[in-house]
């Protein structure tokens, strides 16, 4: 975002809402697109990582593969990782160690986008409150002209009845 709409209101008067909304209208917050191309590797690793481990699917598979490791080893004849099950210990540790960093980065990168797109509303939002606000200062000049209108009228006739009578 080049200048936020509400610093320049901030920098009131030297801006006024006029030159605020010509700006807006300028830039055309509803039409701007939060940019979510030239995503790094690691961005995209970190947003896949995210996307799976926090599935439903994720959960299922990993409850059926620690059953079945510990069903494996606690009652076959053929244990590769005996009770306590430190190798299984030790590959959870690693899952953990490394998924939630990966986890966190995703959430930061999502963090910034969701703050883009609430700074992009609120200059719509900005935006249509100063036109819904220009609109009523012309609707109550349109009033204004009409109501003097409709008095000139009625005195015109008033006159001409004054006129017409003896």
């Amino acid at each position: 975002m080049d200048q936020n709409a509400d610093a320049l209101l901030a920098e009131a008067p030297a801006i006024s809402e006029k030159e605020a909304l010509k700006h807006l209208r300028r830039r055309k917050p509803a039409r701007r697109v939060v940019p979510l191309h030239g995503m790094t590797l690691g961005e995209r690793v970190a947003d896949l990582v995210a996307a799976v481990t926090g599935s439903w699917t994720f959960i299922i598979v990993q409850s059926v593969v620690l059953f079945l490791w510990i069903a494996v080893n606690a009652y076959s004849g053929k244990a590769w990782d005996p009770y306590p099950f430190i190798l299984l210990n030790l590959l959870l540790s690693f899952q953990a160690a490394y998924a939630a960093p990966i986890i966190m980065m995703a959430q930061n990168r999502q963090a910034d986008i969701d703050r883009k797109k609430a700074e992009k509303d609120y200059d719509v939002n900005l935006k249509a409150e100063l036109e819904i606000e220009l609109l009523h200062q012309k609707m109550d000049l349109m009033r204004e002209q009409e109501i003097k209108r409709l008095t000139e009228l009625v005195e015109e006739l008033i006159e001409k009845n004054r006129k017409e009578q003896p």
